[in-house]
C-alpha cells in the first residue's frame, strides 16, 4: 500500500522547506523529557522510521528514538562512542524491527542550536544518506532546528508536524528503558491521553464554531434580504402616492393656466376696473391699494378675479370692509371649504 499523509497532525513553525519532516507523537514526548532530565553534560538520540516520498513530495517520519548511552567531549568537540552506536543499533532493532536511522537528536547545555564542522562530521559519518535529520534542542529556553542533509551538508528546514498515530513500538521501548533514560512511562502516556483529549475537545469545539457561524451568517443574509424586500415595497407604494400628488398638482396647474387665459381675454372686452387712485383714503389709511374688478353679466352681477394670498376674509374685509360676507360669498359660489380657492378664480359678489 502507498504511503500517505497522516491524516491527525499539528505544524510547527512555516513548512514550506523540503523534506517535509513528520515526528511522532510519542517519539515529541520522549525527546522532551529527555531534554527535561538533561544536567550540563550533553545528551542524544538516535531518530527511526523511513524516508521516501508521497505525493511527488520528499517525506521523513520519524517514529521512533532510542537514546545515545554516550557522547564524548572533548575541548567543547563532540563525538559519539563506538559502543554507543552498536547499543543504539541494536536497540533500534530489538524494538522497531526492519525501520531505519532517520538521524539523530542532541542537547548540548554549554551551546546554543546550531550546526558546526564537528557536528557535520558526525553526521557525514552515520547518517549520509540524502534527507536524513539533525535535530537540537536548547534545555533551557526550549528552542530547537530542524536540519536535512542536503547536497552533503546539513541545511535548516523552518518547519516541521508532530503527527498522532498509535505507536506501540515506541510505548514498549519507553517502558523498558524507563530506568535508564528517567522518563516514566506514565508521564508520557499520560501527557498522551491529554493532547488526545485537547485534540478532540478542540475539534468538537471548532466544529461547534463553524456551525454557529454558520447560523448566523444565515440570519444576517435573511435579515438583510427581509430589509431589502421592505424598501422596495415601500419604494413602490411611495411611487403610487408621488404620481397621484404629481397628477393633482397637474391638473390645478392646468385650471390657474386656463384661468389666466381667461382673464386676459376679458380685460380686452366687458372687464370694467375701479382703480383706487393713489393717496385716496379707503376704508382707512393703513391698507393696500385695493383693485375690485367687476362684470355685468345679464343680471347685473359683479365678481371679484382671486389674487395671490387671498382668503374668503381677506376677500370680504376688501370688498366689504369686514368678515360678514365670509359665508355669503361662499353660498354665491357654491364653496363647502372656503380656503380651497385659487389664483385667478372668479369669485361672485353678493
Amino acid at each position: 500500500m502507498e504511503k500517505q499523509f497522516p491524516k491527525n497532525v499539528r505544524q510547527i513553525g512555516n513548512v514550506c522547506d523540503s523534506p517535509k519532516i513528520y515526528v511522532e507523537d510519542y517519539v515529541d514526548t520522549f525527546l522532551n523529557q529527555l531534554c527535561d532530565k538533561t544536567d550540563e553534560e550533553p545528551k542524544g538520540a538516535f531518530l527511526i522510521g523511513e524516508t521516501g516520498q508521497v505525493e511527488d513530495q520528499d517525506c521523513v517520519y520519524i517514529s521512533g528514538a532510542v537514546r545515545i548511552s554516550e557522547i564524548v567531549k572533548n575541548e567543547n568537540q563532540l563525538n559519539l562512542a563506538e559502543a554507543a552506536v552498536e547499543a543504539g543499533m541494536k536497540d533500534c532493532k530489538e524494538y522497531f524491527g526492519n525501520q531505519s536511522l532517520v538521524g539523530w537528536f542532541l542537547i548540548d547545555p554549554s551551546r546554543k542550536p546550531g550546526t558546526d564542522e564537528a557536528l557535520e562530521k558526525i553526521h557525514k559519518t552515520y547518517f549520509g544518506e540524502e534527507n536524513t535529520v539533525f535535530i537540537m534542542k536548547d534545555p533551557k529556553d526550549r528552542e530547537e532546528k530542524f536540519y536535512a542533509y542536503k547536497y552533503e551538508e546539513l541545511m535548516e528546514i523552518n518547519g516541521h508536524y508532530i503527527y498522532y498515530e498509535k505507536n506501540p513500538e515506541m510505548q514498549n521501548y519507553m517502558i523498558s528503558s524507563r530506568k535508564e533514560n528517567r522518563i516514566t512511562p506514565s508521564e508520557s502516556i499520560a501527557d498522551r491521553a491529554a493532547k488526545d483529549f485537547r485534540s478532540i475537545v478542540k475539534a468538537k469545539l471548532e466544529k461547534a464554531d463553524q456551525k454557529q457561524n454558520n447560523r448566523f451568517l444565515y440570519a444576517a443574509s435573511t435579515f438583510l434580504l427581509l430589509v431589502i424586500l421592505i424598501i422596495g415595497v415601500t419604494m413602490v407604494n411611495n411611487y403610487d402616492k408621488i404620481k397621484a400628488v404629481q397628477t393633482s398638482l397637474d391638473q390645478i396647474t392646468k385650471t390657474v393656466e386656463k384661468a389666466e387665459g381667461e382673464e386676459e381675454a376679458q380685460a380686452s372686452g366687458e372687464k370694467v376696473t375701479t382703480e383706487v387712485e393713489e393717496g385716496t383714503d379707503v376704508k382707512s389709511s393703513s391698507e393696500d391699494t385695493l383693485d375690485i374688478q367687476e362684470q355685468e353679466t345679464s343680471g347685473g352681477e359683479e365678481y371679484y378675479v382671486v389674487q395671490r394670498g387671498d382668503t374668503l376674509a381677506t376677500i370680504s374685509r376688501k370688498v366689504y370692509g369686514d368678515t360678514s360676507y365670509v359665508d355669503a360669498i361662499a353660498r354665491m359660489n357654491g364653496l363647502t371649504n372656503g380656503d380651497f380657492i385659487y389664483i385667478g378664480q372668479k369669485l361672485l359678489l353678493p
